[in-house]
């Protein structure tokens, strides 16, 4: 009679719990696959799914019970990598719908805005515009299969073990963050510069004519301008979003690493 002991189960659960979490954690926090419009059960389904493919290929520690303090400790862990992993590509969404915000305020749509439910705010709607282009340059790109990749080369790099965590990757991250809002403003310079002329341009009409009335020919101008240079910028963001997107798989993997130095 085949009998089962209660330190293989113990084995087994540990094999299969501890690399879900950090699948699960990475599934909902990584942009697309962890968007609210996505259900519940397919993301469950999901991470079920990559576990049961990715855990028999790990060497995950069998004398820790994952009911103990060290294995919730370990499962904590987990859970903290995989959100660093996932909020590293979120962080590229984040930076070009910045700068769609900074450029619908200069274009004077910052009173036009849609309610977001991703975030729970309301948005601009240049912002959700540049969103949408990010979200499908993303996925033509492939970048949801190139994330799990991240995730599956991530249990090599840092291995399901009981060290705990280092701080510098953590610093890595914000560090690159950083930068990458910095550089997400290449997207909307054109059109702010564009803008600041036609401003200019305003101005000194309005100087010598001041009986002309501001408002009501600026804002169209100001309008039509930025949507001309929004169109014409359009096919140079696809470059800048998938070196943004590939810089976002990068730090994926670099911070997991400095996580386990």
């Amino acid at each position: 009679m085949l009998s089962i002991t209660s330190a293989q189960w113990s084995a087994w659960l540990a094999a299969f719990i501890f690399p879900l979490a950090r699948i699960l954690a990475v599934v909902a926090s990584t942009p697309l696959l962890g968007d609210k419009e996505v259900p519940l059960q397919i993301k469950v389904g999901l991470g079920v799914l990559l576990t049961v493919l990715v855990a028999p290929t790990l060497q995950v520690p069998s004398n820790i019970d994952p009911a103990s303090l060290q294995g919730l400790l370990i499962l904590l862990e987990q859970i903290l990598v995989g959100v660093v992993m996932g909020f590293a590509m979120r962080v590229v969404f984040s930076a070009v719908e910045m700068a769609g915000e900074v450029a619908g305020l200069q274009m004077g749509l910052g009173f036009a805005s849609f309610y977001d439910p991703q975030n729970a705010s309301f948005q601009p709607v240049l912002a959700q515009f540049l969103g949408v282009i990010v979200s499908l340059a993303f996925l033509a790109m492939d970048g949801h299969l190139l994330v799990l990749a991240a995730l599956s080369d991530s249990f090599q790099s840092f291995p399901i073990t009981t060290a705990m965590p280092s701080a510098v990757g953590l610093h890595t991250l914000v560090s690159w963050a950083g930068s990458l809002f910095a550089d997400a403003l290449q997207i909307s310079l054109p059109l702010l510069a564009a803008l600041m002329m036609t401003n200019l341009a305003l101005g000194i009409l309005t100087r010598s004519a001041p009986q002309l009335n501001l408002f009501a020919v600026g804002f169209p101008i100001t309008l039509g301008m930025g949507f001309l240079v929004l169109a014409l910028s359009m096919p140079y963001f696809r470059p800048l979003i998938e070196r943004f997107s590939h810089a976002g798989l990068s730090a994926m993997l670099r911070v997991v690493q400095q996580l386990g130095h």
